[in-house]
């Protein structure tokens, strides 16, 4: 396994972490003992960064974190996090999110996080989403003082990427060790702004769904197989006309990695770990084949004609849709 520093933390953990929201809720119904399987095998071959959050399964998704790392805690580098309060799914499709940044959350949202992950401390805390009603002084704040209480090792901010400025106030409280926000071929935003202030800053860039929601595996043709409970079917990038524009897209992808002698997603992969050396993706899965194929492309140095390649064929805002519904 292939290590990187995670920002100013200094900690090293694996090139390829592995995001863990898909073994309990959004993608259709899941197998705890594979879940568990599949965690054990991560750490097994040295993938020891870990990703989750209060909101996934409503807790359910720490709560087999816990598990799963019973008596192995300390070849685990967790990353959780708070500020998401509670979620509906609309009728017209995606999510209504009910944020709470205020710092007597933060600790009752620690403290519950602890208590399901069945650990002392977690490795790595985000907020999850910024509340726009609280200062991120006040929040980080809080968070600040759960590293002093030895409750919290490093802070990171999730999905903050809109507003840069914002990202240097939380950095000027306490430092920010990793950002997380959508990051892959086909949502390139980061690179114009946040890129830059986290090399500046130090500060790792975690990309979520750094394989377009499975898209860019090139094995998704349709929606027609998807569960109902599959968020990606209410995706615009999922939906009738982008669908078709996307696959065309991922075509392209998956004739370059032939070319390599790799898949589609190992050459996404890939392209995104030699955009910068603080980039430690997460790509999520359930299964250990697909987990052995996403640690593969850690060792996967694309050339220079192959990057500038993918550029030519998938340049940024190229996919069809927006982000979210």
């Amino acid at each position: 396994m292939e290590y990187r520093i995670l920002g100013n933390s200094g900690c090293e953990v694996s090139s390829i972490g592995l995001g863990c929201m898909g073994m309990s809720d959004f993608y259709g119904p899941a197998d705890e003992d594979e879940s568990i399987a599949t965690l054990h095998h991560a750490l097994d071959i040295g993938l020891n960064f870990l990703d989750t959050a209060d909101v996934y399964g409503s807790g359910h998704n720490e709560t087999l974190i816990g598990r799963a790392l019973a008596g192995r805690r300390d070849r685990a580098f967790i990353a959780t996090k708070f500020g998401i309060a509670g979620a509906k799914r609309r009728p017209e499709g995606g999510l209504e999110l009910q944020v709470n940044g205020r710092p007597e959350y933060v600790k009752s949202a620690c403290e519950a996080s602890l208590q399901r992950l069945g650990v002392d401390c977690i490795d790595l805390y985000y907020q999850h989403r910024v509340d726009s009603q609280v200062p991120i002084e006040d929040t980080v704040g809080a968070m600040a003082e759960l590293v002093r209480a030895g409750k919290v090792r490093f802070l990171g901010l999730s999905e903050a990427s809109a507003d840069p400025a914002l990202i240097r106030r939380a950095h000027a409280v306490h430092p920010i060790a990793a950002l997380q926000t959508e990051y892959s071929l086909w949502t390139r935003d980061p690179e114009s702004e946040v890129l830059p202030l986290c090399r500046e800053l130090n500060i790792a860039l975690v990309p979520y769904s750094p394989l377009g929601r499975g898209f860019l595996t090139g094995t998704i043709t349709s929606t027609a197989e998807m569960g109902d409970k599959d968020f990606r079917k209410s995706n615009p990038r999922f939906q009738p006309g982008n669908l078709e524009r996307n696959l065309e897209l991922t075509e392209k992808v998956r004739q370059l990695a032939a070319a390599r002698g790799c898949t589609a997603a190992q050459f996404a992969l890939a392209w995104l770990l030699a955009q910068w050396e603080g980039i430690v993706p997460i790509p999520g899965t359930r299964r250990i084949a697909n987990l052995d194929s996403n640690a593969a492309a850690a060792g996967l140095a694309l050339t220079e004609e192959e990057l500038r390649a993918i550029e030519a064929v998938f340049p940024p805002g190229a996919a069809a849709g927006a982000r979210y519904a």
